[in-house]
């Protein structure tokens, strides 16, 4: 099987890429800093052989010196960054820093040492606060109301400027809210972590109407098989593809099942909105909804729906997969 690179891959959403990718037969190394990845994600498939760790700071390696891990690597899955958009508002620099100049080193290494195809996971919020949904790859114009966001599409142009001058085939994923294994971030794990200090009362940020579509991270790895094979046989020297859930959830629906799951009854919600209009905090997209009709004429589609998503995850962190 082929050799393969994943940055950030000791993460929730690259180490479940990594683990894919062993079970499939591939040789994967995994690059991580582990500021936010764990070495455990991905000891099972480190001990089988299949993957190996490479401890980097991707915002302070030299490029050249990345491109000496990626000999003979065919593919690289770029996954490493600061995935907080809220610490965006108030700390830009790191978002820069684990965003932006990482991406530019790995495009660099990926250029030094010769490396082909190139896949990226963007993120919605490079939409900012979209007049239509579902939202196309082809919305105008894209303004995001955060730096993780402007970060983001500051990448998306990186890549694609890169595709175009030294020919690295390269996929733009703009994902929607992705749940499941190894999540340690986000609404569910901050909900979860409330109601278990104190499971009368949950704080919610915002006024809970925060409506937005969620995907199971298998469902993203599904994806990302299907765009690749299509970015493959594809003219073009890169390709962009949303990739989400075709319905949305609440805020306060996924603090509903999140009670629900954990078994509790009479819980009051506080709701604290920080901005007028309701929003969890300033710089927070109060409606996301990616169209991904584009995704779906390639012959895929989302198992779960993004309330089965939330519940299956809920269950998951919760150490009851299996019920």
């Amino acid at each position: 099987m082929a050799l393969v690179a994943v940055t950030g891959g000791a993460g929730f959403i690259g180490s479940n890429l990594v683990n894919y990718l062993v079970r499939k037969g591939y040789d994967v190394i995994v690059i991580d800093n582990l500021s936010s990845g764990k070495e455990e994600f991905i000891s099972d498939a480190v001990r089988s052989g299949g993957a190996r760790l490479i401890k980097l700071d991707l915002k302070r390696v030299r490029p050249n010196e990345l491109a000496k891990y990626l000999n003979d690597v065919k593919t690289l899955y770029h996954l490493a960054a600061n995935p907080e958009v809220r610490i965006s508002v108030t700390s830009p620099e790191i978002h820069f820093n684990e965003n932006i100049l990482a991406t530019f080193n790995v495009l660099e290494a990926c250029r030094l040492g010769g490396i082909k195809e190139f896949v990226f996971t963007s993120s919605s919020t490079v939409y900012g606060d979209a007049t239509k949904f579902p939202t196309p790859e082809d919305y105008h114009p894209l303004i995001p109301i955060s730096i993780y966001g402007a970060a983001k599409l500051a990448c998306e142009y990186l890549i694609i400027t890169y595709s175009v001058l030294y020919g690295i085939k390269s996929l733009i994923l703009r994902l929607a809210n992705i749940v499941g294994p190894n999540q340690s971030h986000g609404v569910i794990v901050d909900f979860i972590r409330k109601l278990r200090s104190n499971p009368t009362v949950l704080e919610i940020l915002g006024d809970g109407t925060q409506r937005k579509s969620y995907l199971h991270v298998s469902d993203l790895l599904s994806a990302i098989d299907v765009t690749l094979n299509f970015l493959r046989t594809s003219s073009s020297s890169f390709e962009v593809f949303n990739v989400g859930n075709r319905d949305w959830i609440t805020v306060k629906e996924i603090a509903d099942i999140v009670v629900e799951e954990m078994g509790l009854t009479n819980v009051k919600y506080v709701f604290k909105p920080a901005t007028k209009d309701g929003r969890g905090w300033k710089g927070d997209v109060k409606f996301m909804l990616l169209d991904i009709s584009k995704l779906m004429k390639l012959g895929w589609s989302p198992r779960y729906s993004s309330a089965e998503a939330i519940r299956l995850t809920v269950r998951t962190l919760l150490g009851r997969s299996h019920e």
